[in-house]
Order: C-alpha cells, then structure tokens, then sequence
C-alpha cells in the first residue's frame, strides 16, 4: 500500500524561486505554491492544511515574518513548522525568524540534497509530535471517562443504600442539564453540572440504616442526624482543584439550602446559594415527586409543578422555576426512558 506524500506549500513572490523548489521537492512531496503572504495565510488556514511552509521573507504585500507571526497565533496553524528559505542570511534576521517561532532557516541559493533533508526531518518531527498529542488526547479523554464512572457509581451508591433508585440520580442530572441550557452559561458548566448532579446525595452513605430506612415520619432528633447528609458528602468528596469534582462538592453541600435562607446546613439565602445548587434543588424535587417511594405513592405531574410554583422565591430560586417549567417536554421523554420499572427490570 503506497503511503500518500505530505503537503509542502512554497511561498515566494519570484516564479523562478518556486519553479525551482518545486522541482526539487516534487519528487518526495506535493507541492502547493503561493506567490504572496496573503494567499499563504489563506492556505494554511484552510481545510486542507500543508504539513510544513516554505516561506520567503522579503516579499512585497506581507513579508515573511509578518506571515509566520500570524500563522504561529492561530490555534489551527501554530503547529505547522515553518522553514525560511531566503537571502537574509545575517545572524540577527535567522534570530528573528527562531523568536518567532521558525523550525529552520535554509540560505538562498539553496542546496537541493539540504532543502531535501531539512524537510523531511521537519515533517518527521510533525508527525512525531501530532502522534505523542493524539496518544495524550486519548489518554485524558480515558481518565475523563473513568473518572465520570467513578462519579456516576458513586452517586448510584448512595441511591442503593437509600429508599431511592439508581434511576434517580440519572433523570435529575438529565433535568439539571436542560434547566441550565436555558441560562447564560457554557457548555462547558452544563457539562459539568450534568456529571456532578449524581452526586448531589452521596453523603446519605453516612446516615445510619435506621434513620435512612425509616417507613414513617422521622422525629426532630433523627432529622437533626439527617440533615447531616449534605455535610458527609461534602467530606466524602472533600477539596479538589478538579473542576467536576469541585461542582459536585458544592451541590452536595447545598442543595439543600433554600432561597429564602430557611433550607441547611448553613441557612444562606438568594444567590449566595450557588447556582449549580439552585438548579438541583428544583430537580431533586420534582424527581422525588413524581416518584415512587416504599412510603408514598408517584405524584401526578400536575401536583409537583403546582407544589414548584408555590415554593417559588421561598424554596426555590424565582427566576430558574419557570425555566424548569419550559424543559418539561424533555423532562417527560427521560422519565419514560429511565424510569424506575427499568431499574427494577435490570436488577
């Protein structure tokens, strides 16, 4: 199987210069020309980019230097090496072309066997190095993924030891992502939230079996043990510069906090109330709601939006309720898809 030959684009405002580079190199490469430093900007920068620039400096619109400094500041081009090949030969014009940012400088006239050998000894280094990011690409997306997994099971766990199902931590972690697609927010933080909601009750492992358990109405003391919950969670995950695990430590700490400041542990109120939390309270809510429970039946639809509205700018933060009431479309389809019947099924 024949390997397909890498792409050299010869940039120089002299048709000589590049009929000639093109004969050398057109043996081992495809070559691509551009006779000024606009148009070579508009090559590299298109889909098809070069795997190495040959680049004159002295050119009449845009001058090499000039060519190299805006290739090196795009994201999409600042990997391409670039060679000067030109008559500037002093040691400060080669200086200025390595400061910024050339893998080689080839002096004019040029050398055939030397143009030759530099190229492919840059594109070999290209390639090395495309290859070494795709293999830590790949690796970090696999530590990502485990690290969601751990998350996700983690979370599931505490759901296990509860009266709950796993299926809960998926539905509220689903509703807590199209709540937060409403908002002025990242992809980045929905994605974020989407995979820290599952977390939000992992301090429950920490609550005793006789409280957690319990079929009836807990008395003032065993609630006291109770709300100890989002405490243990906060603990469980404990302090991390790790952005999702930082998210989930918050939610599990707050989101049981409510707007008006009479939720815990820490009784804060309004916005002082995080916003990831904020988001969870009404979904953890809604999910439990309309749920069923060894100790209560499923509430219909209309009786747990009914019960958000009337906790609206007490419970809940006023401004995300009727947001939370626009993703009940997409609420519906992800409690068909994982409803509990389907956990009991696989269980």
């Amino acid at each position: 199987m024949s390997v397909e030959k890498k792409t050299v684009l010869v940039v120089d405002d002299t048709p000589e210069n590049i009929d000639l580079l093109s004969a050398v190199l057109s043996p081992y490469f495809k070559v691509k020309a551009a006779m000024n430093g606009t148009l070579a900007i508009k090559i590299a920068q298109s889909k098809n980019k070069p795997d190495i620039i040959l680049l004159d400096v002295m050119m009449p619109d845009v001058d090499g230097y000039e060519v190299c400094r805006q290739l090196k500041k795009d994201v999409s081009t600042a990997s391409i090496p670039i060679i000067f090949v030109t008559a500037k030969s002093e040691i400060e014009d080669e200086q200025k072309g390595f400061d910024l940012g050339a893998a080689d400088y080839i002096a004019k006239p040029i050398s055939p066997p030397i143009v030759v050998s530099r190229v492919k000894a840059q594109i070999a280094l290209y390639d090395q190095a495309r290859h070494l990011e795709a293999l830590v690409a790949q690796r970090t997306e696999d530590l990502h993924h485990t690290r969601l997994e751990v998350i996700r099971r983690l979370g599931k766990a505490a759901e296990y030891k509860d009266n709950e199902t796993g299926m809960h931590v998926i539905r509220m972690s689903y509703f807590s992502k199209f709540l937060a697609e409403k908002l002025d927010v990242s992809e980045e933080w929905i994605d974020l939230l989407h995979n820290a909601a599952p977390m939000h009750d992992v301090g429950k492992i920490g609550i005793p079996d006789s409280i957690l358990l319990k079929p009836g109405r807990l008395d003032p003391q065993e609630w006291e043990v109770m709300q100890k919950h989002s405490q243990f969670g906060c603990e469980i995950i404990g302090d991390s510069d790790e952005p999702l695990l930082n998210m989930a430590r918050e939610i599990a700490l707050y989101h049981h906090e409510k707007w008006d400041g009479s939720g815990y542990p820490q009784g804060i109120e309004g916005e002082a109330i995080p916003l990831s939390a904020r988001i969870v309270a009404i979904t953890d809510v809604f999910d439990a709601l309309t749920s069923e429970r060894p100790y209560k039946k499923a509430w219909t639809e209309e009786r747990a939006i009914a019960l958000i509205e009337s906790e609206s700018g007490k419970h809940f933060d006023p401004n995300l309720v009727p947001l939370f009431l626009e993703c009940l479309e997409k609420i519906r389809d992800i409690q068909s898809r994982f409803g509990d019947e389907i956990f009991k099924a696989r269980g």
